[in-house]
């Protein structure tokens, strides 16, 4: 993850590389109390399209939070869009990436592209998020 900064600048792009296990999934479902078998139920999510468990939404959510905290230290979160095109699965790495795609310096406000991929390139989070800093 980079440093953290105050200030995003247009064009700015922060990776994080993540892997999750299934127990990640299963003390995520224990804490939201979501626990749907898709997600902390391997016997179960075989029979699925999915073939395996597969990650709450929420928890990937939680990570773009994450990056967002880490990379910006005085930035709040003002509005979020997600859609889950394809799974996250256990014991994969995946790749969170932020990219500033406008910014508005006076109103200290940007916008940040916001995409969760799989090493096999496929996206399984996007969506956008906008923020306000203080200098």
């Amino acid at each position: 993850m980079n440093s953290n900064s105050i200030v995003p600048t247009l064009g700015q792009v922060i990776t994080h590389k993540r892997t999750f296990t299934q127990q990640d999934f299963n003390q995520f479902a224990e804490l939201s109390h979501d626990d749907n078998p898709i997600h902390v139920d391997p016997k179960f999510a075989a029979t699925t399209r999915f073939g395996r468990t597969v990650s709450h939404g929420m928890l990937l959510y939680g990570v773009l939070c994450g990056v967002l905290s880490a990379s910006f230290s005085s930035a709040r979160q003002l509005e979020q869009e997600l859609i889950f095109p394809n799974p996250t699965y256990a014991d994969e790495e995946i790749t969170v990436r932020l990219e500033v795609t406008e910014i508005w310096p006076a109103s200290q406000l940007a916008r940040l592209k916001t995409t969760v991929t799989r090493a096999d390139g496929e996206t399984t989070c996007e969506g956008q998020m906008l923020i306000r800093w203080k200098e």
